[in-house]
């Protein structure tokens, strides 16, 4: 059984803190939201849509190992691991949103949901406030692969992204499931919200291919195309990324050509389309079909079972959180040797 441990003279400044900033206060930057809105192994802040910095305290008097999660699921802060009678601090920006997952899904609650998780949970003070009006993005467009998935046992690696990023760079994950190209550029709620809230330097990840099924070269081309331009339009810096690759192999442990590596019934290759679209229209690539395919086929017909949720619903498609966390890890390290992102916004290791 889990534990959860706030230490006595946390609790004396938490009620020191409950004379009480209201989440309008904490929005305008007044106050900053503390212990008073946990409870055992939760805490909710009643703060508007926006982006917030979190910090947080863990430890205390006995050894503790703690993580945070957020929202619909999202991977937060990676487990930590403190020495008895010692604290450490850590920090973190999260993007709150309605709806708080999948855009085309349920709103969820209101505010910021945050799970105190980890084998031995200990949270001994947590502070929130506005970020700075400025601070970079990071938007995702893309399928079920990379979304919030709002269940067990499934994960999309842009749900497993945040853990890797420190305060001053957030994740505002607009992928969806069951998107392609076509309908992502033509569902209200998905390309036309996304972006008008691109703002200047912000980067957009788009990976989009598992339901292009239908889609001809000539379309994905140019809807590929009109998204780079959406983005630039806006003064944001579009990054093309290659699908993650099915869990399908052939006889000889080399993963299928078509079926694994996105070729659609039309013969539409599409991680060339999109290198070659890269190529064209000078954008970062970031070519996860070739990474996530020396993986599987590394790990063999077996242990590539983990990656996805083979064990569970015998699924070559979309993968388990530990196989999100570790495609999440791939693009992490992609925006570190690009330089993409300032190596001090990203935890490595």
């Amino acid at each position: 059984m889990r534990r959860f441990t706030i230490t006595a003279a946390v609790a004396v400044m938490a009620a020191a803190t409950a004379l009480s900033a209201t989440p309008a206060q904490a929005h305008g930057g007044q106050h900053a939201l503390g212990l008073e809105n946990c409870t055992a192994t939760a805490c909710h802040f009643g703060v508007a849509p926006g982006t917030y910095d979190v910090r947080v305290v863990l430890g205390g008097d006995t050894a503790a190992s703690t993580a945070v999660s957020g929202e619909t699921r999202r991977s937060l802060l990676p487990e930590t691991a403190t020495e008895a009678g010692r604290t450490v601090a850590r920090s973190f920006t999260v993007n709150v949103r309605t709806p708080e997952g999948e855009p085309t899904g349920p709103e969820g609650t209101p505010g910021l949901d945050l799970v105190i998780g980890g084998s031995a949970p200990a949270l001994a003070d947590i502070r929130v406030t506005p970020a700075r009006p400025r601070t970079r993005q990071i938007f995702l467009v893309g399928d079920s692969t990379v979304c919030d998935q709002p269940g067990d046992p499934y994960s999309g690696w842009g749900q497993q992204l945040p853990q890797y990023l420190r305060k001053g760079l957030s994740v505002a994950n607009y992928a969806d499931s069951g998107e392609s190209t076509v309908t992502y550029l033509a569902t209200p709620a998905l390309f036309p919200t996304v972006q008008p809230l691109i703002r200047e330097h912000d980067l957009v990840l788009i990976q989009l291919a598992h339901n292009d099924k239908t889609t001809d070269e000539a379309t994905y081309r140019a809807n590929l195309e009109t998204l780079v331009a959406g983005v630039r339009a806006q003064g944001g810096e579009p990054v093309l990324v290659t699908p993650i690759v099915r869990r399908w192999f052939n006889a000889d442990g080399t993963l299928n050509n078509n079926t694994a590596l996105l070729v659609n019934g039309l013969g539409v290759d599409h991680p060339a389309v999109i290198r070659s679209v890269a190529a064209a229209e000078n954008v970062p690539l970031i070519d996860l079909t070739v990474k996530t395919k020396a993986l599987v086929e590394s790990l063999g017909v077996e242990g590539s079972k983990a990656i996805y949720l083979y064990n569970e619903k015998r699924d070559n498609t979309h993968t388990s959180v530990h196989g999100a966390t570790v495609y999440a890890g791939l693009v992490r390290d992609e925006l570190v040797a690009q330089h993409l992102v300032p190596d001090g916004l990203v935890r490595v290791g």
